[in-house]
């Protein structure tokens, strides 16, 4: 534990050493980016938490509230403002929404101090506007006018309604066009001084404008968390219609990558896959071609679909989809829904126009968007904070979701798209979350599957075979029957119970895969509940009495030489009996085995064959076609590091205090004075030296390891680095703040000394 100062800390490190190990915890599970690698002491973690990326990333998970307070603090005339004022400063907002900002606030070490709250320099620069104001005018290098409620009086109500708008929320405005250099009231307000022009195209209201203009509320309204009426559904009805949505997803999916199976989609040069295709499945599916799009992007987000083929331009079902397929449904399910939450890919971007004015194809890497997950989950936890059978509407939550990260409000604009997508999933039916849906944010794959178990049908064994060719299947089937029916049937419809159609086609068909008439007869009377019609019998006899009529064959490999004697000892010879050779023409003997492999029998049997290329004019059986990679069925992405245990922290704040108690035990160790110079702690100095503009003696390693001594003017202290003027060079300079070695603020009424 830190000693506690007489005197307030000066800086954020020296405040951050007063904070318990327990609120150092809890600032390491606040902002996890700062934890890893675990920081050597407070100065590191004062480092790190310095880091525009981290401030950003914090500032970004703030709500409307918390940002209000923390403008509050931004816009102080002086460098710190005690608590209390915030009340005063925000009379309209509760002082319970008042305390949990500043806690929230001051836990992720966004504000410091006890007394007086202050900001750390890299938050005020990443809050470009707070509470809405532009910059102070010496800033924007505008004069105003000495009387600035007068001039104000003074203007149009066409004037005073462009300055009104740009008091709102936002401070840059457009500057529009003149055509043949006519007055508007915006370039009006620029020649009064009122306006300060910060390039060619856009102005901005300087911030003593806006706080005249916005009276007695400079902070504006108070930003309270919205309340919207919650939608309320039965939760036994909800999870019924959501397992009739996810038992019509798995379905879908099935039917989907049977078909891909049989005929691969080819890949697009530019990604993705073609319009032929899509209307291909779409018209084979019996659904509009935006939902094959659908379909498609769903089974690649789950790893059941990738680029594979022997020259890895196919759009294939992977490895994982022969595991997938052998799965009980609720598992199935859930492997589809942890899937599409966790993919970088927005399918309902699918058929917009890209830059270039050309519809975006599915599978197309133009719908990846590394925010999607993030978006996809924060829209879920929403909807789970409210009681189960309750949520909200599209609308509501969007604005909800506004208030919680105004920063990130112009990511949600594909919220809407994915609510749509979560609800053709089964996660959630009229913004309401499924059990399954919960299961999913809170336990992953296996909460979504436990969620979803007793609601799905098991898989059925049989199927009613009806008089008109049609076979009924009253639930999903066993893999190993709707293997079967993929080959002897069509589908005609799918949902809870599906419609097979046998047909002349699909006869020829398994006959062609190997099947017999009596095979066919055979499995009809096993796997149909129901008598088998007898115009089924009738079918198929009369397509098996019409097919193998015409026989088309293939072969691997052939031999041929025009010495007929030397063909028949070859296949004579009980040496090249593992080659399986048989003649097909006089001169012409074919195997079914690979060139290679009769090339080898025959050259280890003492004949000397030579190679020939068939030139096309041999039939050859393509080889099998090899399965996409993909990846293993719910495995999840991991865009960012896990973050720290509640152990793990208590370690990483044990080693931090351990480290600063070394560092001040060095630092107190003595070192030799410079005449006219004080020294105090490295990090404390420089942040104070920034703040006053003290020059300051800097003991100074560089990277080849040569020690020197400097006076510098430091301007800013951010991520390590200090950057100044160097006297000595007569230049502006970075340092790395872990190479000095010393440094002492030089005072005002002395000349700096000469280093030794």
């Amino acid at each position: 534990m830190g000693r506690m100062p007489t005197d307030p800390p000066a800086t954020l490190a020296g405040w951050l050493r007063t904070r318990s190990d327990e609120q150092l915890s809890a600032l390491l599970a606040a902002r996890p980016d700062v934890a890893r690698p675990a920081p050597s002491d407070i100065v590191a973690l004062a480092s790190r938490l310095a880091v525009p990326v981290s401030v950003d990333r914090a500032l970004d998970e703030l709500d409307a509230a918390t940002l209000q307070v923390l403008d509050v603090v931004l816009l102080a005339p002086t460098d710190g403002l005690p608590p209390e004022e915030l009340v005063a400063a925000l009379p309209d907002v509760p002082e319970d929404v008042l305390t949990a900002a500043l806690d929230t606030l001051t836990t992720r070490a966004l504000l410091w101090g006890d007394d007086v709250l202050h900001a750390p320099d890299p938050v005020r620069r990443a809050v470009r506007h707070p509470a809405g104001l532009g910059r102070r005018a010496v800033d924007l290098r505008v004069q105003l006018p000495a009387d600035l409620p007068a001039a104000v009086g003074e203007l149009s109500p066409e004037e005073r309604a462009v300055l009104e708008r740009l008091a709102g929320e936002r401070p840059v405005g457009h500057l529009p066009d003149t055509p043949n250099g006519g007055s508007t009231p915006a370039r009006r307000l620029l020649h009064r001084g009122l306006l300060a022009r910060i390039d060619a195209l856009n102005v901005e209201l300087p911030r003593e404008l806006g706080l005249l203009l916005r009276g007695d509320r400079p902070f504006g309204p108070p930003r309270l968390p919205p309340e919207p009426p919650s939608v309320a559904r039965d939760p036994k009805t909800l999870d019924r219609q959501a397992a009739g949505a996810a038992l019509e997803s798995v379905g879908r999916i099935a039917e989907l990558l049977t078909l891909l199976e049989e005929e691969p989609a080819g890949l697009l040069r530019s990604g993705g896959i073609g319009v032929r295709d899509q209307k291909r499945l779409a018209r084979s599916l019996h659904v509009p071609e935006p939902e094959a799009a659908w379909l498609l992007e769903l089974a690649h987000a789950a790893g059941l679909l990738d680029v594979g083929g022997p020259h890895r331009d196919e759009w294939l079902p992977t490895r994982a989809y022969d595991i997938w397929r052998e799965q009980d449904l609720p598992d199935r399910w859930a492997v589809l829904a942890g899937g599409w939450l966790t993919s970088v890919r927005l399918p309902s971007l699918v058929g917009q126009r890209d830059a270039a004015g050309k519809a975006v194809n599915p599978l197309s890497p133009d719908l990846v968007r590394h925010t999607a997950p993030a978006i996809r989950r924060s829209a879920l936890t929403v909807l789970a904070e409210s009681p189960a059978g309750t949520g909200l509407s599209p609308d509501d939550l969007v604005a909800l979701l506004r208030w919680r990260t105004p920063r990130r409000a112009d990511r949600l604009a594909p919220v809407p798209g994915m609510l749509a997508e979560a609800a053709r999933l089964g996660l959630l039916v009229g913004g309401v979350l499924s059990t399954a849906g919960r299961g999913l944010l809170a336990s992953g794959e296996d909460g979504a599957a436990d969620g979803m178990r007793g609601l799905l049908p098991d898989p059925v064994d049989h199927v009613l075979a009806q008089p008109d060719l049609s076979l009924i299947a009253p639930g999903p089937l066993v893999s190993e029957l709707a293997d079967t029916l993929a080959v002897v049937a069509d589908v005609e419809s799918s949902g809870g119970a599906t419609v097979f159609r046998v047909s002349d086609g699909s006869v020829r068909r398994a006959l062609d895969s190997g099947w017999s008439a009596s095979d066919l007869h055979d499995f009809f009377a096993r796997a149909s509940r129901t008598p088998v019609p007898q115009a089924l019998d009738y079918l198929i006899d009369d397509v098996a009495r019409q097919h193998g009529r015409l026989r088309v064959g293939s072969i691997e490999s052939y031999v041929r030489s025009d010495d007929h004697g030397l063909l028949s000892q070859v296949l004579n010879d009980k040496r090249t009996a593992a080659a399986e050779l048989r003649r097909l023409a006089p001169g012409v003997l074919v195997s079914g085995l690979g060139a290679d492999e009769v090339l080898s029998v025959l050259r280890d049997a003492g004949y000397a064959p030579a190679g020939e290329n068939p030139g096309g004019a041999v039939l050859t059986h393509p080889p099998g076609r090899p399965r996409a990679a993909g990846r293993r069925p719910g495995s999840e992405p991991s865009p960012v590091a896990r973050p720290l245990t509640p152990a793990e922290r208590e370690a990483t704040v044990r080693e931090m205090r351990a480290g600063d108690a070394a560092l001040s035990a060095r630092r107190s160790e003595p070192v030799r004075q410079i005449p006219g110079v004080t020294t105090a702690g490295t990090l404390e100095l420089l942040s104070r030296a920034v703040r006053e503009g003290t020059p300051v003696w800097l003991g100074y390693v560089d990277a080849q390891g040569s020690g020197s001594q400097r006076v510098v003017q430091p301007v800013s202290l951010v991520g390590g680095f200090l950057q100044g003027y160097d006297e000595r060079r007569g230049e502006n300079r970075t340092f790395a703040v872990h190479r000095i070695t010393s440094v002492a603020l030089v005072e005002e009424d002395q000349e700096p000394a000469t280093p030794a």
